[in-house]
Formats: C-alpha cells, sequence, structure tokens
C-alpha cells in the first residue's frame, strides 16, 4: 500500500490528477462503513432520548407529599401549657407563622446568592483532562503555494491514542469589573429582602393585635352572652304562649318577640364577628387545627392620647417605613446597572497564563508552560452609550417619581391613621357610656322586676340590651387599640430592635413585653430632627399705620403659616418685614405687598412682590384680603428660604 501511495504521488503532473490522488487517499483514511454507521446511531440515540412520555402524578404520591408537608407544619413547636397572653400570642407567631419563615429562607437565599456572587470577582483557575483516539492514522502533507508542488511525504506528529491535560489561571479585568457591581447589587437585593422581612414583621405584630383583642372580648362575654340567650330563647317561647292563650295583649306580645328577635339577632351577630377571631389568633401562632386554647386576661390599658404633631409623626415614618428603605436599596441598583453597562462598552484586557500536558511521544516537548495577554474591543457598542444615558435618566425619575408617590401615600396614610384612632377613642367613650347606662338600666329592671309576664319578659330584653352594650363596648375597645396598633405599624417601628430567631419562647415573650411597653407609651410622643425644622418668624409691619389692623392682619397671616407648618416666635423668629405701599389714582389704586426675609446677621434680604388693585378709600377687610393672597403667593419662595436658613445655622 506504501508503494502504491508513492507512485501515485509521483505520478502527479496536474492539479487534476493532484485532486483525485488526494480524494483517494482521503477516501482511504475515512472507511465508509464506519461513517455510515455512525451515521445511523447518532440520530438514534438522539431520538430515543428525546422521547419523554408524561408520568401522570400518582395518588400515593399526594398522599405522601400531604402526610410529608403536614407534619412539616407543627415541628420544633412549644405546645401551649396555659392561657396565652398578647406578648406569647406575638412571640409565637414571629417564631412559627409559616408565612414569616418563608421570609427568613427568602432573605438568608439573597444572602448566599451575595456570597456566590463575591466569587465571580476572583480569577478562574480552569483544569482540563481528557483521552483522545482515532480509529485511522493522524496526519497530512503540505503543498507549495507558488508551485503547487508536494512538498513532504504523508506523515504524521501525533498519536492515534493520547491523553490531554491542563491547567490555565486567567483573569479578565472586565469581567471583574462587571462582577464587581453585579455583587453590589446582589448585596442590595438582599437588603430588599431584609425590609420585606421587617415588613411581614410589622404586618404580622398587628394582625396578631387585632385578632388578639377581639377574641379577648367574646372569651370575656361568652358565659354571659350563652346564659342571656338561653333566657331570651325562653322568653320568647314564654310570649308565643302567652300570645295565644291572651294572657297578654296580642301587639305587646308581638312588639316583646320583635325586641327579643334583634337583641338576638344582635348578640349573634357580635359574639360571631369576635368569635372568628380567634380562629384567626390561631392561623397566626400556627396552632394545630382541634388545639383549644384561652387568652390571658389583660386589663384595659390607657389609651394613649391622640397625637398632635403629625408633622414630626411624619418624618418618622419617612425615616423608617420598609418600603422607602427598599428604594433606597433599589435606586442603587439602578446606579450600579449604569455604570455596570458602562464598564461593559470599555475594552476587555485578559491574562492568562497555564500548564499543558500532553502524552503523545511524538511531541519534542510533551508538557511546557504558556501565557498571553489579550486585548478586545466591540467598537459597535460606543454608539449605543447615548441610549443607554438616556434609558439610565429615565429609569432614575420613574424611581424617582416612585419614591415621592411612596412617601405621599405614608404621610396620607399616617394621617388617616392618627384621625382613625382619634375617632375610635370617641367610639369607645360613647361605648362605655352606653354601657354603664344599660348597666344601670338593667340593675334597676332586676330591683322592680314582678311576678307578672309583662315584667319579666321586660327584664329579659333590658339584659340582652346589656350584654348587647357590653360586645359593643368590647368591640369599641378593640377598635381603638387595633386603630393605635394600626397607627404604629405606619410609623415603621420594629416590634423587636434585633435578631430574636435563637430566643426561646419565654425569653421572646419577656423582650416582647419590655419592648412594647418602653417603646408604644412613648411612640406618640416621639419627634425626630432627622430632616430639620424650619425656623420661626416674627412679624413686622411696615406702611400700616392702623395698630388695630396690624393685630388683624398679624392674626390672619400666623394662621395661615400655622396651616403650613411655618411657626412663629415673636422674640427668636427671624425677621418677616410686610411692606405695604398704596399708590392712589382717581378712582382706584395700586396696592404692593414686598415681602423680604432678613437672613442671619449678614441681614441678606430677599424681596418678594405682590401688586394688586383696590378701589379708592377701600375697607380694611380688603388689604387684609390682599395681604393673604400675598403672603399665600409666595408661600414655595419663603419656604425655600427658611430651608436655606436652616442650612446655614448647621
Amino acid at each position: 500500500m506504501v508503494n502504491r501511495g508513492t507512485d501515485a504521488w509521483h505520478s502527479i503532473n496536474s492539479n487534476s490528477k493532484r485532486d483525485d490522488v488526494l480524494n483517494d487517499l482521503v477516501t482511504r483514511k475515512a472507511p465508509k462503513k464506519v461513517l455510515v454507521g455512525i451515521g445511523l446511531v447518532l440520530p438514534l440515540l438522539l431520538f430515543s432520548g428525546c422521547a419523554i412520555i408524561p408520568k401522570p402524578i400518582t395518588q400515593d404520591e399526594v398522599r405522601n407529599r400531604i402526610a410529608e408537608d403536614t407534619a412539616g407544619m407543627y415541628l420544633n413547636q412549644e405546645p401551649i401549657n396555659g392561657p396565652v397572653s398578647v406578648e406569647e400570642a406575638i412571640a409565637r407567631t414571629l417564631k412559627y407563622n409559616l408565612d414569616y419563615r418563608l421570609k427568613q429562607m427568602e432573605s438568608a437565599l439573597e444572602l448566599g446568592l451575595t456570597g456566590f456572587a463575591s466569587y465571580d470577582m476572583l480569577p478562574r483557575l480552569l483544569t482540563s483532562a481528557g483521552y483522545r483516539s482515532r480509529l485511522n492514522e493522524p496526519g497530512g502533507t503540505s503543498i507549495g503555494i507558488i508551485d503547487n508542488q508536494i512538498s513532504l511525504r504523508p506523515s504524521r506528529a501525533t498519536q492515534k491514542n493520547h491523553a490531554q491535560a491542563a491547567a490555565e489561571f486567567s483573569w479578565n479585568l472586565l469581567d471583574f469589573g462587571v462582577s464587581y457591581y453585579r455583587a453590589r447589587q446582589q448585596a442590595n437585593k438582599f437588603l430588599i429582602a431584609e425590609e420585606r422581612r421587617r415588613k411581614v414583621v410589622q404586618n404580622m405584630v398587628q394582625d396578631v393585635r387585632t385578632s388578639f383583642w377581639r377574641a379577648l372580648g367574646a372569651q370575656r362575654l361568652a358565659k354571659q352572652t350563652k346564659e342571656i340567650l338561653n333566657q331570651a330563647n325562653l322568653a320568647l317561647a314564654r310570649s308565643r304562649e302567652a300570645e295565644v292563650q291572651r294572657l297578654i295583649p296580642p301587639a305587646l306580645a308581638l312588639n316583646y318577640q320583635r325586641a327579643l328577635l334583634d337583641a338576638i339577632s344582635l348578640l349573634n351577630l357580635r359574639r360571631q364577628d369576635l368569635e372568628i377571631a380567634k380562629r384567626e389568633l390561631a392561623a397566626l401562632m400556627n396552632v394545630e387545627p382541634g388545639v383549644d386554647f384561652i387568652l390571658e386576661e389583660a386589663d384595659e390599658a390607657k389609651l394613649p392620647a391622640p397625637p398632635t404633631d403629625i408633622r414630626k409623626l411624619e418624618e418618622l415614618a419617612l425615616l423608617q417605613r420598609s418600603e422607602l428603605r427598599e428604594e433606597d436599596s433599589r435606586k442603587r441598583i439602578t446606579a450600579d446597572e449604569t455604570r455596570k453597562q458602562l464598564l461593559s462598552m470599555l475594552p476587555s484586557v485578559s491574562f492568562d497564563y497555564g500548564f499543558n500536558f500532553d502524552s503523545n511521544n511524538l511531541l519534542y516537548n510533551n508538557s511546557w508552560f504558556q501565557g498571553g495577554v489579550r486585548i478586545s474591543w466591540n467598537l459597535m457598542r460606543i454608539a449605543a452609550i447615548p441610549s443607554l444615558l438616556k434609558a439610565q435618566e429615565g429609569q432614575v425619575e420613574v424611581d424617582r417619581s416612585r419614591r415621592m408617590a411612596l412617601s405621599m401615600a405614608i404621610m396620607t396614610q399616617l394621617r388617616v391613621g392618627a384621625e382613625r384612632y382619634r375617632l375610635a377613642i370617641i367610639d369607645f367613650k360613647l361605648a362605655d357610656i352606653g354601657f354603664q347606662v344599660d348597666q344601670r338600666l338593667a340593675a334597676n329592671m332586676r330591683a322592680s322586676v314582678t311576678a307578672k309576664l309583662n315584667s319579666e319578659l321586660e327584664a329579659i330584653r333590658i339584659n340582652a340590651r346589656a350584654v348587647l352594650g357590653a360586645y359593643q363596648r368590647a368591640n369599641a375597645y378593640a377598635n381603638a387599640q387595633i386603630a393605635f396598633g394600626r397607627l404604629y405599624n405606619t410609623l415603621g417601628f420594629d416590634p423587636l430592635p434585633d435578631n430574636f430567631d435563637d430566643d426561646t419562647l419565654e425569653k421572646l415573650t419577656e423582650r416582647i413585653r419590655e419592648h412594647l411597653q418602653t417603646t408604644e407609651e412613648d411612640t406618640l410622643r416621639m419627634t425626630s430632627n432627622l430632616f430639620g425644622h424650619l425656623p420661626t418668624l416674627s412679624i413686622t409691619f411696615v406702611g400700616v399705620e392702623d395698630p388695630v389692623l396690624q393685630v388683624r392682619m398679624k392674626a390672619q397671616v400666623a394662621a395661615l403659616l400655622a396651616r403650613h407648618q411655618i411657626d412663629l416666635d415673636a422674640e427668636n423668629g427671624v425677621p418677616l418685614i410686610l411692606t405695604m405701599q398704596r399708590i392712589p389714582s382717581d378712582e382706584i389704586e395700586t396696592t404692593i405687598w414686598t415681602l423680604e426675609l432678613e437672613g442671619g446677621s449678614d441681614t441678606n434680604k430677599k424681596p418678594a412682590k405682590f401688586v394688586t388693585t383696590l378701589p379708592s378709600n377701600s375697607r380694611a377687610s380688603a388689604y387684609e384680603s390682599a395681604l393673604i393672597a400675598a403672603v399665600t403667593s409666595v408661600l414655595p419662595e419663603l419656604r425655600s428660604w427658611l430651608a436655606e436658613l436652616a442650612k446655614e445655622d448647621k
């Protein structure tokens, strides 16, 4: 075979003959039978691997899944051994609630991803090993570029069977920068997950407070309600019997029955409304269905007075609400995304250095070290920079608008919560007064009841009304506690100041009791100077000669400024000079109000003018209206001036 191949190479006289010989050699090097076999077997293997038949889930698998899930719902929970206080209810919710467990896992997952993303900044150490084998001999020849002459006889420099291995150290400067910003983004995603976990905790505490006080009200009145309902049902039957026997007038009997039915209906409605709260509380504490428990009696704590300085509470809410803190982290993610995209448009510089080994005995060197540096740059991406910057500006504006909308919603929520709390306290006071009246009526009726049927029925009706009043009072007190808890939650306070996952149930209960006592008592009196407060003003009039008119004008300006959270201090306030200038004409006059704010020791005056036209010899009320219009028109500038002065004072 070698001689025939050699003769073939020597007989080459033209390009066509040379190509025929090459084709003949290639054909002999790759037997047709082997190629055909591979071509038939490979598609069969691929198609057989892709033929997946859906397998329905069996009932046994569903039952096993249900058993596994239900068994894991109540693992490692301490049993309820006594009355449950509101602090223990909160502690059990924080330790055993499944929704909170899920948020904990999500937060832990984001933390793990943060650590994982940090490894992307490290250089790469790539290792590889393999074994290569072929059926025929590898090798080749070379043909001259100019004369197309065969320069070498067919030869090989590689064995048919040989092993390869390599270990290469590689580092890409561009990948490092992109990975750095990606890791920072992942770290901020973890902060977002933590804020969402905080929000879940706050909402759960609010839900526990809501359910606990309503359930406690139902528990307190359960026995009394059962007795009065039995009496009412018995009285209803006796009234119907008396109506049939004509012992009392039919109209009177029907009125009694109607009154009793109304009382029974209202009692059932109130009882169901409050008793459902116990089931909701059990779900929050992750109590196994069928396990009954009682609530610990709690004294009706004195409700804090409604807040008066809503402005300061708004600052606290804007500082502490998890939604706005989440937006702060999202703002960082947006900025890092822009930096990452800009960085990816820079040239890519990569360094690599590694060790290689090949078992091919025909090589002169079977092992060697090699390294290199490479720079690449996709110049077409430069054209995308304007679009990227424009998109980034748009994203920043969207984030800013979303933060402002959230801030406005939070401030509105706070003011609505404060108003609801104030109204809830009023409702409780009215319910308490009504409860006291009902109790006195019931006592008087019990003292004056006689053996007459109508007297006994009236006593039962009044007693039922007294129990209903007790329900209304309990419900009103619960609503007041709920309104306070909602207001407390609106401010964004955490139920506990730090991590509590490792605390026992007893320790966590005590910590919650101490924290609630120390925090909630002073919540509505807390203040914040985080954003600063506008300096106070002192008002001085120029051009107003009538002292009575000056007093009236100052009172109206003070009321206007107070509505916009700007306080007055006649002695220490920043001087606000209001100058009135009158330019008379035939039948009308032009009135010019000039407002000047003297800033600090350098007396930096910042004037603003308001011009209006009034009839000649107008009443004093017309000049007062012009003054109020002037102050209203410059309120934005006035707040800006005061904010600048506050910055200078700092």
